[in-house]
């Protein structure tokens, strides 16, 4: 492959994955808690002594595939996201910073995604039945002692959860202060990268009850992003066949004679 033809594919292939993460922001636009991803890309060249240098545009001339090559790396952002008003008392929101603490099967998740409801044993659970966790364990609401309109449930500000006017637990709120070290694993939840990555008690909280924080993927930003992305890849499309053409007729007319 020539040097023209590779360069142009590897920025192809770099559109292609960009696309590829705009695609899933898109289709998460109106989904609680979703972080949107961001992806950003590196070209390397090899120097003839071994080493591996990072090169910016504008970039030298056509390199080997052994010579040059792009990375990419996804990265959430963790922007705040608008807050909608559902009126569900279970239904709550961080306003600021932090996460809410989950126990799942696999250990502590993370979550901005407030949308909890309640276990047949009344314990405080996501929509995947997983326990809310409090400073003090799991948030247990007593079924028995509701009233003629259900629950009387209230959470205040600072995640302190009363039932019928008494304090059950405080909801346990944790923040990183590299929440870029925190890994996504799928249906808003997120998981430290590594131990070093430890997260600390979030200070001042503020928890909206009966709200939701939504996502924080701009629509019309996204599809804009996405039209300038289908662009750039037919124009890296464009470029190859006019190379890949004019090879074909340099070889074409290789020895021939007038």
């Amino acid at each position: 492959m020539s040097g023209e033809i590779y360069m142009a594919a590897a920025a192809a292939l770099a559109y292609e994955k960009r696309l590829e993460v705009i695609a899933n922001n898109l289709a998460n636009v109106n989904t609680a808690g979703f972080k949107r991803d961001d992806v950003a890309f590196q070209a390397y060249l090899s120097a003839a002594e071994g080493g591996v240098a990072a090169i910016n545009p504008p970039y030298p001339a056509g390199q080997t595939g052994a010579s040059f090559w792009v990375s990419y790396e996804s990265r959430t952002d963790f922007s705040p996201g608008p807050l909608q008003q559902t009126g569900n008392r279970l239904d709550l929101a961080l306003n600021g910073k932090g996460f809410f603490s989950v126990e799942s099967p696999d250990g502590t998740v993370y979550t901005r995604r407030g949308n909890f409801t309640l276990s047949p044993e009344g314990v405080l659970v996501t929509q995947e039945g997983w326990p809310v966790q409090g400073t003090g364990g799991e948030i247990r609401l007593d079924a028995g002692n509701a009233g003629p309109g259900g629950l009387d449930v209230s959470v205040g500000e600072d995640g302190t959860v009363r039932l019928s006017g008494r304090d059950i637990g405080q909801l346990r709120i944790e923040d990183f202060t590299e929440p870029g070290r925190l890994n996504k694993i799928g249906q808003g939840y997120f998981k430290p990268a590594d131990e070093t990555a430890g997260a600390a008690p979030g200070e001042n909280i503020r928890i909206a009850q009966g709200f939701l924080e939504m996502s924080n993927v701009e629509a019309v930003r996204a599809m804009t992003e996405m039209i300038e992305i289908l662009r750039g890849y037919e124009s890296y499309q464009r470029v190859i066949r006019s190379v890949d053409e004019a090879n074909a007729k340099s070889i074409s007319e290789v020895g021939r004679t007038s």
